[in-house]
């Protein structure tokens, strides 16, 4: 009964008009269904066909038109939108006629009627043959217009190259064939599996493998390539990226395979090509389960919560359950803009958000006091080293001294677990954000050591796309019209994605012990200028022709390369691959203390150079500028 209310209320919904019409050509084709099937079993000879069975096919035709019509409607052969018709309609065709078919003999035998034992065989193949090629003509004709259309539309139409013709290459393409408000055309089709080439996709040719790419693009007038091999890891396409971008066209690309799962393969899903794509690594993988047994049911504070690694460790912690989740940054802009977010996403999410500064003791103890947190995550900082080597005393109040207030009240209020996040800056530091961190861990290791709170950092390179990083920089660049701004053609970096990292750092939490070092493996440097070149050719644009590459030298207190480890550490491989555990270096815990002491003392004279000192905390910190 419900399947026949939904049929009778899709019936409601299309235009009286358009049913009446298919109704009308369904009796039609009915007819001379019935008419053809006896012309076919006589040999083409209407004088050879008897009168009986002229007889049998009147008496047997209204009966039919009304099987036929209830039959019809219930596989929605007069509800369906036939100018997007596909397979799925075509099979309910076929079910249809086969069941008016079968029942052929039911009828006969009812009406006492005598038909030749063929009829119901001819009769269902032209009845097929009538209503599918009725309701397809539809589209067929749409088909053609959209095609003069086209070629009207030849001067302003997007002329399209798709990687990969299967499953997702396939979808695409029918929607673009389809669709009356996308001004794009596919000219050619690229996929490395050799028994495609020379066959045809959708009418479009598959001419060739990813060598092909470059001539193609040429041959073809190419606007924009659309890489559609969503099963492919990044391993596999950064290689045929590479190729991409060397062609100038516009590149896009299909996310993923849950894609094709989902059945919402389209082009909305297509999105532009990024620097990740380009890493040449696959996303790293977590335990995502490891993750929950420590978060799920805890109070967790996130410090800087509202920066590029705060913001991610707190959308990564909210989908984890955790008891309460607290927010605490200085910067209210961007806490605000996190906090709207998870209200969004998490509205059963237990949030707070806590403005204030990581330097005021007075609100830290308040904070820890009321909220008493079982784990933190500390990743406010100050983080941009030009600037710090500028304003010294500023790093070391806000990163070392920072620290110090939040850690020892994790250790005053029973907190479970401190993770800081650290830096790679911090071994051998060549600059005063580096060896602040430095000290930094120096502080988690040495309260570690009396503490019932379980203190660790998590020390990683650079991730893409972070506040204030390079990558927002060049881009910033590249939308001016250039130059882009590298220091050194040598200078390499390790890169990451904010959500790889930020995963790992989670991962790592739940494997501490207490008085750890974490390091995350990097995978290989990246070198800069290969970074900026990278981003110019995905904006479309050649390097030296639409935007210049200018050197401006190394920066007070960076590096050529950076380092993740001190040559007097180890490592100790943990259960994932990713992560690692740095031997600590053992310093005296009394004169560290001593040296803390004096090192707060000169932050609050406001004169002098306080760098003298963190080199003899630090004694690898190694300065340019003079005491």
């Amino acid at each position: 009964m419900k399947k026949w209310n939904d049929v009778k209320e899709g019936i409601l919904q299309i235009p009286a008009s358009r049913i009446a019409l298919l109704v009308i050509a369904d009796l039609l084709s009915i007819l001379l269904a019935s008419v053809l099937s006896l012309y076919v079993r006589h040999d083409f000879k209407f004088m050879d066909i008897r009168r009986s069975f002229w007889v049998g096919i009147v008496q047997c035709y209204f009966p039919n038109v009304i099987i036929t019509l209830i039959v019809f409607s219930a596989f929605r052969l007069y509800n369906s939108v036939w100018r997007y018709a596909s397979d799925t309609e075509l099979l309910n065709n076929v079910m249809a006629v086969f069941t008016c078919a079968i029942l052929q003999p039911v009828i006969c035998l009812l009406l006492k009627v005598k038909l030749p034992t063929s009829h119901p065989f001819f009769y269902g193949m032209f009845l097929l043959i009538f209503t599918a090629g009725i309701r397809f003509s539809y589209r067929i004709v749409r088909l053609l217009q959209n095609r003069r259309l086209n070629r009207r539309k030849l001067r302003t139409r997007i002329n399209c190259m798709i990687v990969g013709a299967g499953a997702a290459g396939n979808a695409i393409m029918k929607e673009i064939e389809s669709s009356d408000y996308l001004n794009m055309y596919v000219s050619c089709v690229i996929d490395d599996h050799t028994g495609c080439h020379g066959k045809y996709l959708r009418g479009v040719p598959i001419v060739g493998g990813r060598e092909c790419i470059a001539d193609c693009v040429l041959k073809y007038d190419i606007d924009e390539i659309i890489i559609a091999i969503p099963s492919a890891n990044r391993t596999t396409l950064r290689p045929i990226l590479d190729i991409c971008k060397e062609t100038g066209a516009k590149m896009r690309i299909l996310p993923g395979m849950y894609q094709l799962i989902n059945g919402d393969v389209d082009v909305s899903q297509l999105r532009e090509v990024q620097i990740e794509d380009l890493l040449g690594r696959d996303p790293i993988e977590v335990n995502v389960e490891e993750i929950m047994d420590y978060v799920c049911d805890k109070v967790v504070l996130v410090t800087g919560g509202g920066g590029s690694i705060g913001s991610e460790l707190c959308r990564q912690i909210a989908q984890h359950n955790p008891k309460l989740l607290i927010i605490f940054d200085i910067y209210e802009n961007s806490t605000y803009e996190i906090q709207q977010e998870l209200k969004m996403k998490y509205p059963k999410l237990h949030l707070e958000v806590l403005i204030g500064s990581v330097r005021n003791t007075a609100r830290v103890e308040d904070i820890f006091r009321h909220y008493q947190p079982d784990i933190v995550y500390h990743a406010a900082a100050h983080k941009h080293v030009p600037l710090m080597e500028d304003s010294p005393r500023e790093a070391i109040k806000n990163n070392v001294f920072g620290t110090l207030k939040v850690a020892k009240a994790a250790d005053r209020y029973g907190t479970k677990r401190f993770v800081m996040i650290s830096t790679d800056k911090a071994v051998n530091p060549t600059n005063v954000m580096g060896a602040s961190k430095r000290i930094c861990e120096m502080i988690i290791q040495n309260l570690n050591l009396k503490s019932r709170t379980e203190f660790v950092a998590v020390r990683f390179g650079n991730v893409l796309g972070s506040n204030g990083s390079v990558i927002p920089l060049f881009k910033k660049q590249i939308e001016q019209g250039g130059p882009v701004t590298v220091t050194s053609p040598d200078i390499v970096r390790y890169f990451m994605t904010i959500p790889e990292a930020v995963s790992l750092v989670l991962q790592a939490g739940a494997y501490a012990k207490g008085g750890e070092i974490f390091v995350l493996d990097m995978g290989e440097p990246m070198n800069i200028v290969e970074l900026a070149k990278n981003l110019i050719k995905l904006s479309g644009l050649k390097v030296d022709e639409d935007i210049k590459i200018e050197f401006i030298g190394l920066r007070p207190g960076e590096k050529m390369y950076e380092e993740l480890l001190m040559n007097e550490e180890g490592l100790q491989e943990t259960a994932n691959k990713m992560i690692y555990i740095g031997k600590p270096i053992v310093f005296d815990s009394e004169v560290f203390e001593r040296q803390l002491e004096r090192l707060y003392e000169l932050t609050l004279e406001e004169q002098g150079d306080i760098r003298e000192m963190i080199k003899e905390i630090v004694p690898t910190y190694q300065c340019e500028k003079q005491f």
